[in-house]
């Protein structure tokens, strides 16, 4: 690529990147065919919260979940009506007791974290790593506890976190793990499919992913017990378990976390495309960090050996060190010239819930009821590595926002190779 020392668009110079990308759509005319079929037949929703067949769903919803649990090779795939709603039901299953500890990232959504605070456990904030912004093997172990009952795994930004060592501590101190891969579906660990790992795990069907219904989400599990006590949760269970004949009742306090039939039609379509999609990202973001690896002070997206990546962001480091100016003037002069990159993601222990330890009521609960640990610390200084990404080195782009051709990704090229060109005009 030809350098250039062209004036900034920051400082008054022309700007590199003059069009508007077009917003990614994964949405065709497969999806409208399956929703007038739907429309057609009247049958929106086919749940009863009662023990019936219909108990669960309609026959998209069904077709669904079979196809689902096909595609991830997992024996079951029940749909919910978000990722939020999977990641509740899902601890819910997992026998979890008031007071009991699940151990999780700060770097994500913080669904993660209130889906655990949902049964009155607490959340345990592990640190990442830097390469994969996903948990870091040691920090968790750091961080058992004897109230410790299972590890949250998220696959962050479309890349698995470290499932063998996970799974090693896990089976060390007899906890499970669940695996939260909303940002990763079809990415591979070793082989197999991110989210399929864990005891239980899944992914999201939200309108900003790789392929979506609006909103939705798919709970996977090898586990017979599991997947029955997620479909419980899912649809008013308390008053179906004595007609079915179930005898473990714990956290069996139902939700109506169903999907429609007419999202499910959807579901179908999008989940065909997955595999496509995927691949095409993959591409591009290939292409994305070919171009910049000549840039001194940055890092672009690592991929561990026997992985794949499906870029639901696009995720830098920057060397403020090597580079003498701070991420926020770099993303600034980004900005200018076209391209927009985002200078922070998450640290979610450090959001005031968290710091006031106020959740249920205003007295505390449920860090201040008998069950909890007392000595539980949500300090900024606990997640060293994610804390410094988020104030200092991270920058990211939005994968998951756009459509981009490769010309699109030349000129992003082109934008970043400006920037560093004339970084000495930024100080």
């Amino acid at each position: 690529m030809k350098e250039t020392k062209e004036k900034l668009a920051i400082n008054g110079g022309p700007k590199t990147i003059n069009k508007e990308f077009d917003s990614y759509n994964s949405l065709g005319e497969e999806e409208r065919l399956a929703v007038d079929e739907v429309m057609r037949s009247g049958i929106l929703s086919q749940f009863l919260g009662v023990w019936h067949k219909d108990f669960y769903g309609g026959p998209k919803v069904q077709e669904f979940e079979k196809m689902a649990a096909d595609y991830f090779g997992v024996k079951h795939a029940i749909t919910v009506n978000s990722w939020t709603s999977g990641l509740t039901a899902a601890v819910g299953a997992l026998d979890i007791e008031p007071g009991d500890e699940i151990i999780v990232s700060p770097w994500t959504m913080t669904a993660s974290a209130t889906a655990i605070l949902h049964w009155n456990a607490i959340p345990i904030f592990a640190d990442i790593e830097e390469d994969t912004f996903n948990l870091d093997p040691a920090s968790v172990e750091a961080n058992i506890s004897s109230k410790t009952k299972a590890i949250m795994a998220i696959d962050i930004f479309g890349h698995s976190a470290d499932m063998d060592n996970l799974r090693k501590i896990a089976d060390k101190y007899n906890l499970k793990i669940i695996s939260d891969t909303a940002q990763a579906p079809g990415a591979l660990y070793k082989g197999k499919l991110a989210g399929t790992l864990g005891d239980i795990g899944g992914y999201s069907l939200n309108y900003h992913k790789h392929i979506h219904t609006g909103e939705g989400g798919i709970v996977v599990t090898n586990d017979d017990s599991l997947a029955e006590r997620v479909q419980l949760i899912r649809n008013h269970g308390e008053v179906v378990v004595e007609a079915k004949g179930v005898k473990k009742i714990n956290n069996i306090i139902g939700s109506n976390f169903r999907l429609g039939e007419i999202e499910s039609a959807i579901g179908i379509e999008q989940l065909k495309k997955l595999k496509g999609y995927a691949k095409s990202r993959e591409k591009m973001a290939n292409r994305l960090s070919e171009g910049l690896s000549s840039l001194d002070g940055l890092k672009t997206p690592v991929v561990k050996d026997n992985c794949s990546h499906v870029y639901y962001i696009y995720p830098l480091v920057l060397d403020i060190d090597k580079l003498g100016i701070s991420k926020f003037k770099i993303a600034d002069a980004l900005h200018a010239e076209g391209v927009q990159v985002a200078t922070e993601y998450q640290n979610i222990h450090l959001i005031p819930m968290y710091q006031n330890k106020t959740a249920y009521g205003s007295g505390g609960f449920p860090w201040t009821a008998d069950f909890a640990r007392k000595d539980i610390n949500y300090a900024k200084g606990i997640c060293p590595v994610a804390e410094k990404l988020n104030d200092e080195t991270y920058i990211g782009f939005g994968m998951c926002v756009y459509n981009l051709s490769e010309d699109d990704i030349d000129l992003i090229i082109k934008s970043f190779h400006k920037v560093w060109n004339n970084i000495d005009k930024l100080k």
